[in-house]
């Protein structure tokens, strides 16, 4: 199998079947042998059902994964990518915020060797953002790219940390997510560290990107369960350097 796609879900009954049949038109338009992974994090709604109507591509294969309990998004790429059995990984955010025929420059760096981990970027400086963030979204991205900056040594050519659209080669998905321990958002800073640690090449690639007003992400709420677990994730990477 060429590529998994996994597409972590949480109330989003009125976008899945739109973003499932767009990734199995991508795989299918680019003769990639691929399945599509869809974890519906505990969602209220009916999202798994809404996912599993879809018709999908003789050559595409649709693994829908539910468990009855919100978790977070780390929870449900975790859940995702210890299920995908592609030779390469990735995963997409709902909403189609990055289209799909943007995965094929991060699929050709990790075919080419050019590295082991490929990031979509909004900050790269071919990226064409056709409708950007809020300013109140735009101001909590600085002050969490600080509070990173300040809390956890990150690789500084890495510009986007955030962005959900990732790719992997198949091997370092499983066993990065494997050891990963974060269930909510801050899930992509402990893979970033976890792969430096084993040193793993990460780069970024540009991408289309257009902000989705219907984000999981709340600005209000979000803050306090953000410092948390990165200072959570500060311990578990120095203990994993400083074993008793």
């Amino acid at each position: 199998m060429d590529l998994s796609i996994v597409i972590p879900a949480f109330d989003e009954c009125r976008k899945i079947s739109r973003d499932v049949e767009a990734a199995a038109t991508f795989l299918q338009a680019n003769k990639l042998a691929g399945e599509v992974v869809v974890v519906d994090d505990g969602s209220c709604d009916g999202t798994a059902e809404a996912a599993r109507t879809v018709r999908m591509p003789p050559a595409v294969k649709l693994n829908v994964i539910r468990y009855e309990q919100h978790r977070g998004k780390g929870c449900a790429v975790r859940t995702g990518m210890n299920a995908a059995g592609g030779r390469y990984a990735m995963f997409a955010d709902c909403g189609l915020c990055v289209p799909y025929h943007n995965a094929l420059k991060g699929l050709e760096m990790l075919r080419n060797g050019a590295c082991d981990i490929a990031h979509g970027s909004r900050r790269h400086i071919a990226s064409d953002i056709h409708r950007a963030q809020p300013w109140h979204r735009r101001a909590l991205s600085q002050a969490f790219k600080s509070t990173v900056r300040t809390l956890l040594k990150l690789p500084p050519e890495l510009a986007d940390t955030q962005c959900g659209f990732k790719m992997y080669r198949g091997d370092v998905a499983r066993e990065l997510y494997r050891e990963c321990t974060t269930d909510g958002f801050m899930f992509d800073i402990e893979i970033i560290l976890r792969a430096v640690k084993r040193g793993y090449r990460i780069a970024e690639f540009p991408v289309e990107w257009t902000c989705d007003p219907d984000s999981r992400l709340s600005v209000a709420r979000t803050p306090w369960p953000v410092l948390w677990e990165l200072r959570r994730i500060r311990r578990a990477m120095s203990d994993s350097r400083n074993p008793e």
